[in-house]
């Protein structure tokens, strides 16, 4: 992985709380490992230069978006909150090298309960919990 500042591996973990914490009680940490793995696959594929600029893109993770729910739970977010010190823990473990890429190599997630137009026609190529991942980058 490329190097990361102090404050990616906050916007990580706070884009892992925002689009996967209700995955962490009912279908396990993978969930959440899955979808930093999409952000540093990103990172590694060249969307954006640092894991800061992929989370932060425009419309690409809903939980940034001013008009989604979890946006002002975000900013408000502190390590009082046990699934935020977890998200911080997988942030850091995914960005480090040190858990896999369970995702193998996949750079777009969706939830289960929306149909993207890019995913359209395209069959999962992994699922965690309730959300679809697919490798649109090195797809031919």
């Amino acid at each position: 992985m490329k190097a990361y500042s102090e404050k990616d591996l906050e916007i990580l973990a706070k884009t892992i709380y925002g689009e996967a914490r209700g995955e962490l009680y009912r279908y396990g940490i993978a969930s959440l490992i899955a979808v930093a793995n999409v952000v540093a696959n990103r990172v590694e594929k060249n969307f954006a230069a640092t894991v800061r600029d992929v989370c932060l893109a425009p419309n690409q993770f809903s939980c940034w978006n001013a008009n989604d729910p979890n946006f002002q739970k975000l900013k408000s977010l502190t390590t009082d909150c046990s699934i935020f010190r977890k998200c911080l823990e997988v942030a850091e473990n995914v960005l480090e090298g040190k858990w896999p890429d369970l995702t193998d190599g996949c750079d777009h997630y969706h939830s289960r309960d929306v149909k993207p137009y890019w995913a359209a026609h395209l069959e999962p190529k992994r699922i965690f919990g309730r959300h679809y991942f697919y490798n649109l980058k090195d797809r031919k």
